[in-house]
């Protein structure tokens, strides 16, 4: 796992795609695998630390910019935020060009396990709602994405406590990637992705944002499919800390009683 910014880590797979690799393995720093943007206040130590900080599409546009998305396995590290970040990546591939069908990979998804919270302690989801945005996730691959999911034995697999697994093809082995010690806080990467998102704020259309993020908001409090409203949020430039905000506000948060409960009951 290689800490650095978008800009650094799209830097290093041009040279691993020159050097012939059709494989690219992303992880996400702590914030972001667990739906806090940069600027947030619990945020700010894990900034870029242990992976890379995507806060919006801008930033998900500098990690894979001229990089040919139909061409390469990507496999991410996302943690629960799985949802959010392979949508950016299928806006960016649309952006290229690249039609969904074509795109390939496979997600890691993890709720709150050792290591993987931000100092708050918020784990994000509770187990039921995490179960529902994995299952939603899987079957939106089934459709969106035919390259990315596998067959109609794939299955959401409860690994543990609010930890769920999506098998999707394509998988890329991160040990080559991880480093035997954690990187140093570095305070200035959490600036620079402040200013970065307070420019995506000052330049978006809110009423547009706002409008998605209601939209998003009303599709969790039913039980329908929330990956393509939250897709449409995205599209309109609310950030991965705004969806899982929206997302939290109806249906909680994880805490520590909810794993718990979650063993006893296993």
């Amino acid at each position: 796992m290689v800490a650095g910014t978008a800009a650094e880590a799209n830097a290093r797979y041009r040279r691993q795609i020159a050097a012939g690799t059709t494989e690219l393995s992303v992880v996400f720093d702590v914030p972001t695998r667990t739906g806090h943007d940069s600027d947030a206040p619990a945020a700010s130590a894990e900034v870029g630390r242990a992976g890379v900080a995507i806060d919006s599409i801008d930033d998900m546009r500098v990690l894979f910019a001229g990089i040919p998305l139909d061409e390469v396995v990507t496999s991410m590290r996302c943690g629960a935020c799985a949802a959010p970040l392979l949508l950016l990546y299928q806006l960016v591939a649309e952006e290229q060009g690249v039609a969904a069908g074509r795109l390939s990979g496979t997600v890691i998804v993890q709720d709150g396990g050792a290591g993987e919270c931000v100092p708050d302690g918020d784990r994000i989801f509770p187990p039921g709602p995490s179960a529902r945005l994995a299952a939603d996730l899987v079957r939106y691959c089934r459709t969106e994405l035919p390259q990315w999911a596998t067959d109609a034995r794939q299955v959401v697999r409860e690994t543990g406590p609010g930890a769920y697994v999506v098998p999707l093809t394509g998988s890329v082995t991160f040990d080559a990637e991880r480093p035997e010690g954690p990187a140093p806080a570095d305070p200035a990467a959490a600036v620079r992705q402040g200013e970065r998102i307070a420019k995506l704020r000052a330049w978006r259309e809110q009423r547009d944002v706002d409008a998605a993020l209601t939209r998003l908001k009303k599709a969790a409090a039913g039980d329908g499919d929330v990956l393509r409203p939250m897709r449409e949020a995205l599209r309109a430039r609310a950030t991965v800390g705004e969806v899982c905000g929206a997302l939290r506000e109806v249906w909680g948060i994880r805490r520590p009683a909810d794993a718990r409960s979650t063993s006893s009951a296993g």
